[in-house]
Formats: structure tokens, C-alpha cells, sequence
């Protein structure tokens, strides 16, 4: 089954080709990264007018790099939440036009619930042999049911039981705000830029290298800047404002402290950082690399601890990440510290599949349309969804 997947979410334009839910044909992603750098965060009004701009030739390119025409497709699908409005309508429309076009099955899909189905897409080429087994909805090499998952994307942060495809109960979620949003707010104060977690990431990975030079352990580049957890016991529930809040208070005293360096006297004025965090570029640098690191942990501890807890109470076999946030190295290796004394499995998709792009989304329609799903031109975008957890 080949299935053209389209993602228009937010603000990445992306379309794809996929085999069986696994096997990569295509991959094309249009980023706006650079266009809402200036601006700290993503616009919506000018992600959705990008999104009509890049969105056909995308498509083109994804089926000329697939080999594939419009009779060789079995099935089209694109996003309809969660995500910005105005982004969604785009690729949806389009995907929707197509199907009606073609006269082909379309499928909308779940964003978050596509996050997870990156697990399932492969770096191989698909088998040349063999092609019924390979269109099986369940393969060596897949994700292992029961499993645990932690979605981290965007405004996402949520513990969830998988039991089996489209069987979702919430364990946990954020209360307040997620980890990728944390981590894009204090990257903004610290001046570092838009997406905050690849930027916060190098910088702390900078205070790290500086202190193994010294021969100190990495722990105490960590350690520096000590930040307090929200653990909130007996739940796996997850909160990240307060350890937002703590972060301002340190990088505030982190500028004072410059500028004490700097004047060679106390600072007679209470610093206040600017919304794009320009004073803590300019001011604070000496301390940035140490704030990130120590921020990145804080994240990092309490989505790893809370992850295993759950994964030893509902006896998984395996955990998988999902969401932008999962690409982050700490976290990988934090896990992996969390569940390999246990004999848990830990997966994750490769780097290029934890962002956002159309291959999770032919990935997650392939699954659906294999029990007989499809959706009708009057489905409609719904930038609030959720996963479908069972009551």
C-alpha cells in the first residue's frame, strides 16, 4: 500500500511517500525556521500563508523523488489536529482536493498520534520480495504492544499506555506548560533563539565539553545552577512553570552578576530582561551555556523518572518517545540509563522523524485505512484534538 502523507500542522510543509506504514519513498519538508527565527516563535497568519505557497510543489517533489505517479497511490492523507488553524486548512484542503481529484481514499490523521508512528518508519528500503508479508499490520521490528509512550511535541507532554493500534489511555500530562514550550520560552530569555530546544541543547552540551576539559564531571556543569523539580507525587502528571519561573530568577541574577563583573561595583539597578531576552545575550554570556545545562537537566530528569515509573507499574516491554522534544540527546541517554537496568527496550525515531514532517502522517493512515477507515470531503480541521483515549 502506498500512501501520499501531507503535514501542514504549524509551521513546516511537508509530504511524503510511504510503503506499508514503514518503508521511506519519499520525504520533502519545507521549513519556515528561518522566516520566524526574528520573531522568537512562529506567526500564525505568516505560517499559513507560507503553507499555500510551498504546499504544491512539495507534493510534486515527493511523488518525482518517489518514482510515483498519481495511479501508482493507493491512498492520501493529511493533518487535521492538533495545530495552528489556518496552517492545518491548508494541507488538508489540499489533501482532500487531491483524493477527490484522483478518486483515491483520504484519510485524515491525528498529529500527535502520527508522533508516535514514527516509531514505525524504518532507515532500510523496503523488501523487493515478499510484498504480502510486508503489507502486514504487524512486523518484526515493530514497537512491541504493550508499550508506554512519551509524547513530547509542541504544547504536549503526556505519559501514555499503548495496548494496541488506536488503544490510548492518559496516564499523565502536563498541567501547565509542556516541556517544548519551556524550553523555547527560556531559550527566548537567555537570547538564544527560535526553536529553543536544539538551541538550548548546545549550549549546555558547550558548558558540558568546558567542564570534562577541566577534568570535572559533567554532573557539575549540571549541577551549577540547581533547579527545582515539580514532581507532583502520586501522579504522573508533569508541571514545568515553576521551574520556568526559577530559570528568569537565576539568569536575572546571572546579568546582575555580569554587570557587578563588568562596573566593578555592585549593581545599583534591578535587572529586568527584555521579551527577546537581548540583555541576557549580551550581559549574561558568561553563565548562558551553564543556565542551559542546568535547565536541560530539570526537564530531562522529571520526564525520565516519571517515564520509567510508569513503564515498571504497567510491566511494558518497551518505551518509545515522540514529539520534537524526543530528539534531544540528554534525554535519550537519560533514558536509556532509566530503563536499561530493567531490561525495558527504549526506541525512538531518527532525528529527521521527530520534527514534524509527512512521513508519520502516511505512516499513522496506513495503519487506519488497513482496518477499512477513511474519512469524507466534509471532515473538517480541528486545531484542539486529542488523542482518542479510551474512557
Amino acid at each position: 500500500m502506498l500512501v501520499l502523507g501531507i503535514e501542514s500542522s504549524c509551521d513546516e510543509t511537508g509530504a511524503s511517500v510511504v510503503r506499508d506504514g514503514r518503508y521511506l519513498l519519499s520525504n520533502v519538508v519545507a521549513s519556515q525556521i528561518e522566516i520566524h527565527n526574528r520573531y522568537g516563535g512562529v506567526v500564525p497568519e505568516v505560517a499559513s500563508r507560507q503553507q499555500i505557497a510551498a504546499i504544491i510543489p512539495v507534493v510534486e517533489t515527493a511523488l518525482a523523488q518517489a518514482s510515483c505517479s498519481w495511479e501508482d497511490l493507493d491512498a492520501i492523507s493529511a493533518t487535521y489536529g492538533p495545530g495552528l488553524a489556518g496552517s492545518l486548512l491548508v494541507g488538508l484542503t489540499v489533501g482532500k482536493t487531491l483524493a477527490l481529484a484522483r478518486n483515491k481514499p483520504f484519510l485524515g490523521v491525528n498529529h500527535l498520534e502520527a508522533h508516535m508512528y514514527a516509531n514505525w518508519l524504518r532507515n532500510e528500503p523496503a523488501p523487493v520480495e515478499a510484498v504480502a508479508e510486508s503489507a502486514k499490520r504487524d512486523q518484526p521490528g515493530d514497537p512491541l504492544f504493550p508499550l508506554i509512550c512519551l509524547v513530547i511535541s509542541g504544547a504536549h507532554s503526556e505519559i501514555v499506555l499503548v495496548r494496541d493500534h488506536g488503544d490510548y489511555q492518559l496516564l499523565g500530562r502536563t498541567r501547565d506548560d509542556a516541556a517544548g514550550e519551556a524550553l523555547d520560552k527560556v531559550s527566548r530569555v537567555l537570547g538564544l533563539g527560535y526553536p529553543g530546544g536544539p538551541a538550548i541543547q548546545r549550549m549546555a552540551q558547550q558548558a558540558e565539553d568546558a567542564y570534562v576539559a577541566q577534568k570535572k564531571t559533567v554532573k557539575k556543569a549540571r549541577n551549577a545552577y540547581r533547579l527545582p523539580r515539580a514532581w507532583l507525587r502520586g501522579t504522573y502528571d508533569f508541571s514545568f512553570s515553576g521551574v520556568k519561573t526559577a530559570m528568569l530568577h537565576l539568569a536575572e541574577g546571572a546579568t546582575d552578576a555580569a554587570r557587578t563583573l563588568q562596573n566593578g561595583k555592585p549593581a545599583t539597578q534591578y535587572t529586568r530582561y527584555t521579551r527577546m531576552g537581548e540583555q541576557a545575550a549580551q550581559e549574561g554570556a558568561p553563565d548562558v551555556a551553564l543556565l542551559a545545562s542546568g535547565f536541560q537537566e530539570a526537564i530531562v530528569d522529571v520526564l525520565a523518572v516519571k517515564t520509567r515509573m510508569a513503564a515498571q507499574e504497567y510491566q511494558v516491554k518497551q518505551v518509545i518517545l515522540a514529539g520534537g522534544v524526543a530528539a534531544n540527546l540528554s534525554l535519550r541517554a537519560r533514558m536509556r540509563q532509566e530503563l536499561d537496568p530493567l531490561g525495558i527496550r527504549l526506541s525512538y525515531p531518527s532525528i529527521d522523524f521527530c520534527t514534524d514532517n509527512a512521513a508519520m502522517i502516511a505512516s499513522a493512515a496506513f495503519f487506519h485505512l488497513s482496518l477499512g477507515e477513511h474519512h469524507g470531503m466534509e471532515l473538517d480541521v480541528q486545531p484542539g484534538l486529542s488523542l482518542p483515549f479510551r474512557k
